[in-house]
């Protein structure tokens, strides 16, 4: 396994973490939707599975995760104007 095996690996991993925290956090309602941890776990998780699944070809994932991306986005982007308004 070479370093950037290992490195890309990583990132993956701590990118599934970081989405099934989210989700257990949703599931088990320790948190709102439009929490912000809870958009940042979705942010996080899925930027870095992004890159892994694109990294390893992984075409349809990277895709799932870009939308992912795009969706958690625009809610902290959401949370972000409403608050200043």
């Amino acid at each position: 396994m070479t370093e950037h095996h290992l490195l890309v690996d990583i990132v993956g991993w701590i990118g599934a973490v970081a989405l099934l925290a989210a989700y257990g956090l949703i599931s088990t309602r320790r948190t709102e939707g439009d929490a912000l941890l809870y958009q940042l776990l979705n942010l996080a998780g899925s930027g870095l599975l992004m890159v892994n699944s694109f990294y390893y070809g992984a075409y349809p994932s990277s895709g799932v995760n870009i939308v992912w991306v795009g969706i958690a986005l625009y809610a902290l982007m959401r949370r972000v104007f409403s608050s200043s308004l």
